[in-house]
Order: structure tokens, then C-alpha cells, then sequence
């Protein structure tokens, strides 16, 4: 048999001309190790199984017979007060978002201080992270003394591709963030280092939701805070300290996977994701 090579060529170049580009932050961000449950005292439901990573997803029938309930989304950004663009501009010193591995270059296709909002923050007696967000995608802000020691201001998009969706979720929640972030500081005459490490779990909520908690496989169990459509939550993770040839001591941190619930006014479970992971800032950068 007399193989055409041009044409087997030719064939594969029409092939991948037609073919749809893969998005392998989308593909990422619908693939995440969690679990999507809606209200549970409904009948009819869509399972979806993504790869290897079982995701269920429960939907609401509407009442009206034309298909799932929409709850009413994030409009607007709210507007911050001076406190808030004073901390907003301190987050990021070089005038917006920054590289991921280099504190000092701004991505100016980012963004400015000015397109950012405070939308929520999370204070406990260590201190407070929040929550910053534009149009396109939000930082994460931990104020310190000591700035430039202070973790970047690492943008990461709504939805987890630009340029952005801000009201691009089904549900009512849509988790967005599970990270880490650090709060250094100094203490006593010798201004000895020390470095707090919290777990933060940020995201997206509707109207609809007055409450969020959030269980951690450790067994604890956290309030967020939500704020016009936000919400915020951090606690002080586990860490352990190791010897390290190189640095001395190597710090390890223990991040068990979370569960976060979303209640409506009457207490009753509108939303939840089971087994959502750690995962890095700035998907979709």
C-alpha cells in the first residue's frame, strides 16, 4: 500500500487549523477537587463527572418551569472610604497588581490603585486580611509595619481568565480564592522576626446568602464575613518548623482541604463545595 505523506500532512495541518483551542486555566478552573451541592430538599437533579475528579453538581429547578433559579449578582463595586484607598494604595506601592516573582514590576494590563476596592476584610486580634478587587480580578491585602516584607499584590482574575468575569458564576457561591498569606512583623527591644501564616478562603456569594461558613478537615469550623456580594474568612494555620541546610529552618504549613456552605435567611443550605483544595494565587495571569 503507497502511503501520501504530503496528504496525511496536509489533512493534519486542516485538522488543527478547524480544531478549537484548549484554555488550560478554563479547563483548570472547571476541573478544581470540589464538590458542588445545592439545596438539598429537591427532587431532580444533573451530575456532572470532569476527568478524574468527581463533581457533582446539583441544580435548582425554577418554579416557573424555564430552568434554574438565577439570584440576583454583583452589580457595582462598592465605593472604599479614605481608610480603605490609603490601604489599597499600601497593598500596592508600585500603583497596581504586581508579577508573581517580582514584588517590583507592576503588570500595568492590570489594572491601577484607582479601578480597586476594599469589598470585604477578615480581622482577628493577629490583624486582618481583605479582600481587593476590580472589575477584572482581585489581590489579597495583609497589612504590615514592615512593608517590604509584606507578601505581592498578585492579581488573580474572576473566573481565572481574562479578562475577568466578576458576575460570570451559577450558584450562590462561587469560591475564589483558598491560599495562604503571610504577616510579618518584629517583636520585643531586639526586634526579633516573627511571620504569622493564615489560610484564607475568599469568594463570591448572591443575594440570596446571609451566611457562610466554612469546616476545615482539621475539625474547625469559621464564620466568613460578607460584605455587598463578598466574602472572607482566615485562620491561623498549623505550621511546623524543620531544619534546613540551606536557610536554617524551613517552615511547613499544613492545609487541609475545606468545605464551605452558603445559608439563606432561614438557615436552610443554598450552596456547598466540599474538598476544596489549596491552590496558588494568580490562576489566569
Amino acid at each position: 500500500m503507497t502511503i501520501d505523506e504530503r496528504r496525511i500532512a496536509e489533512e493534519l495541518r486542516h485538522l488543527a487549523d478547524d480544531a478549537t483551542p484548549v484554555d488550560p486555566l478554563a479547563l483548570a478552573a472547571r476541573t478544581l477537587a470540589r464538590r458542588r451541592r445545592r439545596a438539598r430538599s429537591v427532587t431532580g437533579v444533573a451530575v456532572l463527572a470532569v476527568a478524574a475528579t468527581a463533581v457533582a453538581v446539583l441544580v435548582v429547578p425554577s418554579s416557573n418551569g424555564l430552568g434554574p433559579d438565577s439570584a440576583a449578582r454583583v452589580a457595582t463595586l462598592p465605593d472604599n472610604t479614605p481608610e480603605q484607598s490609603r490601604l489599597v494604595r499600601e497593598c500596592m506601592p508600585q500603583g497596581g497588581p504586581a508579577h508573581s516573582m517580582d514584588g517590583d514590576l507592576r503588570i500595568a494590563g492590570q489594572g491601577s490603585v484607582d479601578d480597586f476596592r476594599v469589598l470585604v476584610d477578615y480581622r482577628d486580634e493577629g490583624g486582618s486580611t481583605a479582600l481587593v478587587g476590580s472589575e477584572a480580578g482581585f489581590v489579597l491585602c495583609t497589612p504590615t509595619a514592615q512593608k517590604d516584607m509584606a507578601d505581592r499584590p498578585v492579581l488573580t482574575y474572576w473566573g481565572f481568565k481574562a479578562p475577568g468575569d466578576l458576575d460570570g458564576f451559577s450558584g450562590d457561591l462561587q469560591v475564589d480564592a483558598y491560599t495562604a498569606v503571610r504577616h510579618p512583623y518584629t517583636v520585643g527591644e531586639r526586634q526579633t522576626q516573627k511571620e504569622d501564616i493564615y489560610q484564607v478562603v475568599a469568594g463570591r456569594v448572591s443575594d440570596a446568602v446571609e451566611r457562610v461558613e466554612i469546616d476545615w478537615a482539621d475539625g474547625r469550623r469559621t464564620p466568613a464575613r460578607i460584605a455587598s456580594g463578598f466574602f472572607i474568612v482566615r485562620i491561623a494555620a498549623k505550621v511546623r518548623r524543620e531544619p534546613d541546610k540551606t536557610s536554617g529552618e524551613v517552615l511547613l504549613v499544613s492545609v487541609p482541604s475545606a468545605t464551605v456552605t452558603a445559608y439563606g435567611a432561614d438557615g436552610r443550605v443554598l450552596e456547598e463545595e466540599e474538598n476544596v483544595v489549596f491552590g496558588p494565587v494568580n490562576r489566569g495571569d
